[in-house]
């Protein structure tokens, strides 16, 4: 009889979670205008915002703080980061940021200009940072992501993928000198954290590399992303996972990342680079934006335990049990006859929102409206990847309206249990044994000019 997967790892210290009662959590979230961003940590029983630097860290991160080298330039710690990313990555330059944003700042500000009007950036479903950044230089995001990742019902086991066709398009539609980039986004966390096989890195490679266009990866999750293809993609089930990384990042020019995510720190980032030009230009705005080329935005003991993170986030047996998490989640959820996207991402759960209210109208925020009624039902906090994420579009200013409307339960690395994956899917059952019940959104009163999700105040429809 095959075993199944135990955490490899024992716990050693616990954090006190707050129980709440329902009536508490419909003034909290009324008193937040509805958004979940709003909410106060210790209202939220269990916290599925975001994996981004929500996970634990090991006791060989911890030590590696202790380590930590705090000079100014020069600093030991930065040499062992460049080090592990060169290792693991292959990339000969390395810029140290706050976080995957910071990166994006630092890169697209080299790469796009100041003012990319006339400029597109193609990709797999850009994240909202991504598009953030490409939007507020005038540029705009092109998503050339394959049809089957807009279905939640089809199984395709790699639902990341660029279609080749669609990005050819764009390739002849615009002058070379206005495709700054083509982003790869390692998995595709907007599409519900689908992965992107190794064929489909290849053939954009090849088609960029035909076109002169540079290839970058938003690599936040790489190390999932390595786990499917080495359980799901023909010819690599014999590989390690920091092999199928290597040779993931051999067909790219460079990368930004979130070390937030596959790094399992709390805070952090980089940029690696191939070219020394690049790395060049950027290192001018590293200075301006983040700080010291050997430091950037990161303290000596956060890159020390970022080192550390990314050769644990690259072991088999971590994966395994971190992604295996995930499933079980989805699969309790599917049982229950709750609409996910499927096959399962790597860090989070994707309820299909408008398959699960089908009585709430697009204009009311339809996946919002169920991250609301799952907090007030059970105290869990998930994120709309929506319509309000998705934001306005910046000619029109009026609503886009994606394709899929998801609540995306991300769980942190190394954090919860599994009786907490069996709370959370027993909560979002009750919400759905009443979903008919559940007829009007919600209403935006305040929003930013862009990333509006993050602060927007809402009211009930």
């Amino acid at each position: 009889m095959k075993l199944p997967y135990a955490e490899p790892f024992r716990i050693k210290v616990v954090e006190p979670l707050r129980t709440s009662t329902k009536e508490e959590r419909a003034k909290w979230i009324e008193d937040a205008h509805f958004n979940l961003f709003n909410l106060r940590s210790e209202q939220v029983f269990i916290d599925l915002l975001t994996d981004s630097g929500t996970g634990s860290m090991s006791s060989h991160q911890w030590a590696e703080m202790m380590l930590g080298d705090e000079s100014y330039a020069g600093a030991s710690s930065f040499y062992k980061l460049k080090e592990t990313i060169e290792e693991l990555l292959g990339f000969p330059y390395m810029l140290p940021t706050h976080q995957g944003r910071a990166a994006e700042n630092v890169l697209f500000s080299a790469i796009i200009g100041k003012d990319g009007t006339g400029k597109v950036v193609p990709g797999n479903s850009h994240f909202d940072t991504t598009k953030g950044h490409i939007e507020f230089r005038n540029a705009r995001a092109i998503d050339c992501t394959i049809d089957e990742a807009f279905d939640t019902t089809i199984d395709h086991p790699f639902k990341g993928n660029i279609d080749l066709e669609k990005l050819e398009k764009v390739f002849k539609q615009y002058d070379r000198e206005n495709i700054p980039m083509c982003i790869i986004t390692v998995t595709c966390n907007t599409s519900g954290g689908q992965p992107v096989s190794m064929q489909n890195i290849k053939d954009v490679s090849a088609l960029c590399k035909k076109y002169g266009i540079t290839v970058i990866f938003d690599a936040a999750r790489f190390a999932e992303n390595a786990y499917f293809i080495k359980i799901r993609e023909e010819g690599y089930q014999d590989k390690t996972i920091k092999e199928i990384v290597r040779e993931m990042f051999s067909h790219v020019d460079g990368c930004t990342m979130s070390a937030k995510k596959d790094g399992i720190v709390n805070m952090g980032g980089f940029i690696g680079l191939n070219s020394k030009e690049l790395y060049e230009k950027a290192s001018v705005f590293n200075i301006v934006f983040e700080g010291y080329l050997t430091y950037g935005g990161m303290t000596g003991r956060d890159m020390g335990a970022l080192a550390v993170g990314l050769k644990e986030a690259t072991e088999y047996d971590y994966l395994e049990q971190r992604v295996g998490q995930v499933a079980y989640l989805g699969r309790m959820l599917r049982d229950y006859g709750i609409p996910v996207q499927e096959p399962f991402g790597g860090h989070a759960i994707f309820v299909d929102a408008k398959r699960f209210l089908t009585k709430v109208p697009k204009e009311e925020f339809i996946a919002q409206t169920l991250g609301v009624e799952l907090y007030i039902e059970g105290g869990v906090r998930g994120v709309e990847i929506g319509t309000l994420l998705a934001d306005r579009d910046p000619d029109t200013r009026e609503n886009r309206y994606p394709d899929l409307e998801l609540l995306r339960l991300a769980i942190g690395r190394r954090l919860y249990t599994d009786s907490h994956m069996e709370y959370i899917a027993a909560a979002l059952k009750n919400v759905y044994d009443r979903r008919d019940e559940i007829t009007k959104g919600l209403k935006i009163v305040k929003e930013a000019p862009i990333m509006r999700h993050f602060t927007v105040e809402l009211e009930r429809a």
